[in-house]
């Protein structure tokens, strides 16, 4: 009989019987989790379901039919002898050979003797041997004729083992097996069965934790089985594999330049880099050694792709090339969506592609919570943009040749990073260059070697040609680090210095706007600046009444809130609707599908703001773009009235362009007061213009001494105040600004020499 021996690593199971530093068997239990732990449970569940037995849970008893089939072969007899036993062995269990046989019986005969000597009766001895004998026969009969041989046979048992099991497996691990308990809930019932682990030894290694939820044998089983039914996905597989980064240098660029022949010489790979440089080394050469090394790209005529900042989404055409169609799973999805990609004529990069796009999408495939439908997308995004490069990458390419691509900015989200993932898995160079620090990079992978300068240096676009190439001086760079030392969380601000900006309408009190007004926005309470970004904190209100009907204070508060950045408008209304507007034809072209149609606007010969700020154009869109998903206006999405709203915020009056083209977002902002003394109402446009410019960032007053309601009538909900600041006057005229100063000191000067006296 063979002793069971200490194992060094999970990995010694594995070894034959005439490898093993001490020959003997092995049993142990398992009550700690790892990941090698899974790994070896999953081989070993493989080697006891091919040579062994698989027992989750507890061993069922004999039942009645069990018991009349081994009474009728076997009789009723029992006697506690080897002889008896060895006999018996041989007529219940043929297919054994003389010497397992005999060693079987020997293991039986000491454990019923032990238990003899434990104090057990001749009935319970005969009923444990009958038991013993029923499950070898019922369960254990595959490996019997195995026990013992050079290859030992495998038990893996997961659950709360019982007392006579244990014993069994006792005996049967003597005779020549291995055996392994999975014990999921600790080692505390086994350890009232044998307290001094005679039986079996614990398997004890340093971080082993607790069983994942769930976790067991059909688990394993079920992801073996997976995983085979994912290795029937790829087909034939390439001949060629990825070394990845082991050969390089650590030199960046000079890595990339390294010839196909100097990179290794293993016929089993291709030799590619995946390398991310941030920051520069020096500012003043920095775009001229990129220049030059694009110029030796090109030299070498590699092919090469150039990617500054993001990638393209796909258009609708690039879409409709993928074929698509309705699957059970995820996994025959991906099969079938593989299909488009298409090599002709290049077998090897065929089946390259084809292993990469699996690899990438399966591993993205068992992200926790990712639906089907969210899959699917991912996968049409890597075809579309595989299928956008694939000439210009891999057209004349000569495995194990490498093709370059240069992604200039970094990678902006998930579905590009899976993009890059996959490339890195075909013979391309990646290199991802981020000169700019302030603009991080999301692209993660365990393979990706990383190059860190502490210096940074905004550039738009790669160096590819010699006439677009402008390098600064050391002086300039000098004056751009000052501007990120001064400008940078300093609460100090250069022109123009953001592109983006929210406004939130500041709630106040009426005495507050003339104080607030002619402030800079900085200065305002809610105004902040994050990740470039400004809240602009703005004043919206519409002033009712006059305050104690005294007409030359009134004129005169309003004259002191005019600057030279204000619009006033006197005459109702300020735009007509009935004014002719070429705008109107070209709405529906501009705005559809609940979008603006932004590069066909800017490409448009009526586009009328292409002379402004690239950044204030996008400002403009941006706006209209919420002014139309908010539903301010009544009737938006509901009876066409966004296209009225596109058709006057692209119509707007030369003032007010003027006015938002000049607008720098920390600074003093734009100004409309609107004043109605009639009982007109305002138009329409005048509504749609008040609403868009609140959210452009223009303060904006509507100053009605008669009360009436002349804006709200066009809003779905409150976007601006009211401050009720006295009685209301009607039929007013609006005087000339440029003479109320004159009438107001006047007044002054009469009633303080009234009170004086």
């Amino acid at each position: 009989m063979l002793e069971h021996k200490k194992i060094r690593e999970l990995n010694d199971f594995f070894l034959t019987l005439d490898k093993r530093a001490e020959r003997g068997i092995y049993f142990y239990r398992i009550c700690g989790y790892h990941e090698q732990v899974r790994e070896f449970l999953a081989k070993y569940y493989e080697a006891a379901r091919q040579s062994g037995v698989v027992i989750e849970g507890r061993i069922p008893n004999p039942d009645e039919k069990n018991l009349a089939y081994y009474e009728e072969i076997m009789g009723k007899e029992f006697m506690l002898h080897m002889g008896f036993i060895e006999s018996s062995l041989k007529k219940w269990l043929p297919r054994m050979n003389a010497a397992q046989r005999g060693e079987l019986a020997a293991a039986i005969y000491d454990c019923l003797l032990e238990l003899k000597r434990a104090g057990k009766n001749d009935n319970i001895l005969k009923n444990a041997y009958i038991k013993f004998m029923c499950w070898l026969y019922y369960k254990f009969e595959r490996l019997t004729n195995r026990l013992g041989e050079n290859q030992l046979p495998k038990i893996l048992y997961e659950g709360e083992v019982s007392n006579y099991e244990l014993l069994l497996l006792s005996v049967i691990a003597k005779t020549g097996c291995d055996i392994v308990l999975v014990q999921c809930r600790g080692d505390d019932n086994y350890r009232k069965l044998d307290p001094q682990s005679r039986q079996s030894d614990l398997f004890e290694t340093p971080g082993l934790g607790a069983f994942p939820p769930g976790f067991g044998i059909r688990q394993l089983r079920e992801q073996l089985q997976r995983q085979e039914n994912r290795r029937r996905l790829y087909g034939t597989l390439p001949p060629l594999e990825p070394c990845t980064n082991a050969w390089i240098e650590g030199k960046g660029l000079r890595d990339v330049l390294t010839p196909t022949a100097s990179r290794g010489s293993d016929g089993r790979f291709f030799y590619n880099c995946l390398i991310r440089i941030s920051g520069v080394e020096d500012k003043l050469t920095y775009i001229n050694e990129l220049y030059q090394f694009y110029l030796e790209l090109k030299n070498t005529k590699r092919n090469t792709v150039i990617i500054d900042g993001a990638i393209a989404k796909p258009g609708p055409e690039e879409i409709a090339w993928i074929e698509r169609g309705s699957y059970a799973d995820k996994e025959q999805m991906l099969f079938f969506l593989s299909k488009n990609i298409q090599f002709s004529g290049n077998q090897n990069m065929q089946s390259l592609a084809n292993k990469a796009f699996l690899d990438v999408m399966l591993k993205e495939a068992d992200q926790p919570g990712i639906s089907q439908n969210k899959l699917m997308n991912k996968a049409v995004y890597l075809l579309c943009w595989l299928k956008r490069y694939q000439r210009d990458l891999f057209g004349s390419i000569k495995l194990p040749e490498t093709a370059c691509l240069i992604v200039f900015g970094g990678c902006r989200d998930e579905n590009e990073a899976l993009f890059y993932r996959m490339m890195a898995a075909l013979p391309v160079d990646v290199l991802f260059l981020v000169p700019n620090l302030a603009h991080g990079c999301q692209f993660t992978d365990d393979k990706l070697y990383e190059i860190h300068y502490a210096d940074s240096l905004a550039l738009s676009h790669f160096p590819q040609d010699g006439a677009e190439i402008h390098m600064g001086t050391a002086a300039y760079h000098a004056e751009r680090e000052l501007d990120e030392v001064m400008y940078r969380d300093s609460g100090l601000y250069r022109n123009m210095q953001y592109e983006k900006a929210n406004s939130v309408t500041l709630q106040t009190m009426y005495e507050e706007i003339s104080i607030l007004w002619n402030q800079e926005v900085k200065y305002r309470p809610n105004f902040t600046t994050a990740e470039e970004l400004v809240t602009l904190p703005v004043i919206f209100a519409k002033v009712s009444g006059v305050k104690e009907r005294q007409m030359p204070r009134y004129w005169s508060e309003i004259k002191a809130l005019i600057t030279e950045d204000t619009l006033v408008v006197k005459e109702v209304p300020f735009i007509s609707s009935a004014a002719p507007n070429p705008m109107r034809a070209l709405a529906t072209e501009f705005y559809k599908n609940g979008k603006l149609q932004r590069q066909k606007i800017k490409a448009h010969p009526q586009y009328p703001y292409g002379v402004l700020r690239e950044e204030m154009q996008e400002h403009i869109f941006n706006k209209l773009q919420l002014l139309i998903d908010q539903r301010i206006i009544k009737g938006t999405m509901e009876n066409g009235m966004e296209y009225t709203i596109v058709a006057a915020v692209f119509h707007l009056p030369k003032e007010v362009v003027r006015l938002i083209q000049k607008f720098d977002f920390t600074k003093k902002n734009p100004k409309l007061i609107y004043i109605n003394t009639t009982e007109n109402a305002i138009s329409l446009e005048d509504a749609i213009l008040c609403a868009f410019l609140n959210l452009v960032g223009f303060d904006i007053l509507l100053f009605v001494p008669t009360g009436y309601q002349i804006v709200e009538r066009y809003f779905n909900k409150e976007v601006m105040e009211e401050h009720q600041i006295g009685d209301y006057v009607y039929d007013l005229r609006v005087p000339d600004f440029s003479q109320v100063g004159s009438v107001r000191a006047e007044k002054e000067s009469f009633w303080n020499r009234i009170f004086k006296r």
